[in-house]
């Protein structure tokens, strides 16, 4: 990775306090606490280490979409280790990268992680490209990973926004228990004003906004008295009124779900030596219809191939 190096951010570096800017600001004090709280208590993870590149980064901030830093850590360790450069996955079988993916889930952002490995090779030599706008042209880069990009690999300013900042910033700011189910342009304005405008600080507030709604402002049970912020948080001092969203909140449960079948299609397909016939894909679910529509999908979304054998039809990951 070339460039300046970020300062205390998802991908390290020794944190120190955000200076308080001009008089008047009214989100001053909530930055150098953030700040000052991750300065201490930063967990050290091998994408913030002082050696991390900018395909590290980008590896991380797509593996840690939708799955949790536990998960993430060992598998994203093991995945650079076999594919440090983006030739490197790109030159890769895929069946070798879906295997590699594992169970961290949703995979087709596997298969669109090489997808961008392949067009970072073809069209920037190789190397990740600077600039939010050159990133989101990447395969499966959207916004927020092309500002997690720029902030973490690049140490430019960027407004970086995941869920546990969109929490933050709510509860902190906005005084509601929870945002919005879509992200607004209320909420965008609101995450650019408190975003500081030095590249530097910039880099470290976000960093420390996603610690601190990863750790301390959680969704279900936030730990408000050991909060950093709570002498200035908006929802805290007005009493912690009930999510206003509540109604329109869905959850799903696991059991019983398309992604828990399909799951159990890719986990069939990635422990066998080779093509799988579809009586033993019939084995790993209960109903069938519901399998043959999961199987289907996978076939869609390129994550499975369908073939047919002498004796019948056979299913295994993409070549």
């Amino acid at each position: 990775m070339t460039g300046p190096a970020p300062r205390p951010a998802r991908t390290g570096g020794p944190a120190r306090p955000l200076p308080r800017t001009a008089p008047g600001d009214p989100h001053a004090g909530l930055r150098d606490a953030v700040g000052r709280w991750f300065g201490a208590t930063a967990r050290d993870l091998p994408w913030r280490a002082a050696d991390r590149t900018a395909w590290g980064v980008l590896v991380s901030e797509v593996m840690l979409q939708q799955t949790p830093v536990v998960r993430v850590e060992p598998a994203w360790r093991a995945w650079m280790e076999r594919w440090p450069e983006p030739a490197d996955l790109a030159a890769a079988p895929t069946a070798d990268v879906l295997r590699a993916w594992g169970r961290l889930g949703y995979p087709r952002r596997a298969l669109r992680l090489q997808e961008c490995a392949r067009a970072i090779v073809e069209r920037h030599d190789g190397e990740v490209p600077r600039g939010e706008e050159a990133l989101r042209a990447l395969p499966g880069v959207g916004e927020y990973t092309a500002a997690a990009v720029t902030a973490f690999a690049h140490g430019r300013r960027a407004v970086v926004v995941d869920t546990n900042v969109r929490r933050v910033l709510a509860r902190a700011v906005g005084g509601v228990a929870l945002p919005a189910p879509s992200y607004t342009a209320g909420e965008r304005a609101t995450a650019a004003a408190v975003a500081p405008p030095d590249d530097d600080d910039a880099v470290l507030w976000a960093a420390a906004s996603m610690e601190l709604g990863a750790l301390v402002c959680t969704a279900r049970a936030p730990r408000c008295g050991v909060c950093p912020v709570r002498d200035v948080c908006a929802w805290r001092l007005a009493g912690h009124p009930d999510d206003e969203h509540a109604a329109r909140r869905r959850t799903q449960a696991w059991a019983g779900t398309d992604r828990q079948a399909r799951g159990r299609v890719m986990a069939a397909l990635r422990d066998a030596p080779g093509p799988v016939p579809r009586g033993v894909v019939a084995e790993v679910w209960h109903d069938a219809a519901q399998l043959d529509r999961c199987v289907a999908s996978l076939v869609e979304d390129g994550l499975v191939e369908q073939e047919d054998g002498p004796g019948g039809v056979l299913y295994r990951l993409p070549a």
